[in-house]
């Protein structure tokens, strides 16, 4: 791994670290009226994130950075204060899609700002459940902490003339991580049109997964990336999804492998989609 901090936790390790005080735990589940059923029930202690109001600029043209482009780091800063983090808090996150959901956008977001400490639930919401995590309703109450320090986005983000240069450079890879049926442009249930950028690589984010929801070990990962990437260096790896979330579902259990983290296209399918651009389908 690229830090010294696992980007997974097991949910048994988290049972143990139920009653520290050290530990942030943070619900990103997210979809209709999320908000509400986080409140209704959730793991006790944990702080609620919005993907679409916390995580992404909410109101934006998908067609200039997708549906979920970066919020400014000036934002993202605020968020962070009223979760109540600072720069040397111990974040859990967890979300109910196996981390593809804001769990991992979340912690993406957090290494890209140089916070160390930030790990996604492995297994998620029902595996803590099922380990006999605590479970709450209502809000939680802590104290908002004063403005998070933040400077830059550290890791690797790419653009959208990047992503057009870089698909049929040998030298680089483009890889699309939505499952089949969206990249043969079988089914498209977010975007406008079905399909993908000519010249990426189809490697499903599911596929880090094993049957029973978990990630696979880093030596499996490790082997699986070490056979698709080869010789290609980090710097010209570029990973997308529809807008940018699932993708760092990938970007974590490539860093849970030891791969140095590739570049982001945040915009992803969905920006590339509504631009005029080369698009292909299964031939």
């Amino acid at each position: 791994m690229s830090q010294n901090w696992s980007p997974i936790i097991n949910p048994e390790e988290l049972l143990q670290l139920k009653n520290s005080t050290e530990v942030i735990l943070v619900d990103a589940r997210a979809g209709l009226n999320m908000e509400e059923n986080y409140k209704k029930e959730h793991l006790k202690g944990a702080r609620y994130v919005d993907l679409n109001r916390d995580l992404a600029t909410a109101d934006c043209n998908p067609a200039n950075g997708g549906r979920h482009p970066l919020p400014s780091l000036e934002k993202f800063s605020e968020v962070l204060s009223k979760l109540g983090i600072t720069s040397q808090s111990h974040i859990v996150i967890y979300d109910d899609k196996n981390g593809s959901n804001a769990a991992s956008r979340f912690w993406w977001m957090l290494k890209a700002v140089g916070h160390e400490k930030a790990q996604v639930l492995n297994g998620g919401y029902q595996a803590a459940i099922h380990k006999g995590f605590p479970l709450s309703s209502g809000t939680e109450s802590f104290y908002t902490t004063e403005k998070y320090p933040v400077s830059d986005w550290q890791l690797l983000l790419t653009n959208i003339k990047e992503v057009d240069k870089a698909r049929n450079n040998p030298e680089n890879i483009v890889i699309d991580v939505r499952d089949k049926n969206r990249f043969e442009g079988l089914t498209e249930p977010l975007d406008l049109i079905a399909g993908h950028i000519p010249g990426a690589v189809n490697v499903p984010f599911s596929e880090n997964l094993d049957e029973n929801g978990f990630y696979l070990s880093a030596e499996k990962l490790a082997k699986k990336y070490t056979e698709i990437l080869g010789t290609i260096k980090p710097e010209n790896i570029i990973v997308h999804c529809g807008s940018g979330v699932t993708a760092c579902h990938t970007l974590l259990a490539m860093d849970y492998a030891g791969i140095p983290i590739p570049k982001l296209y945040v915009g992803s399918w969905s920006e590339w989609s509504r631009n005029n651009l080369p698009m292909a389908t299964k031939q």
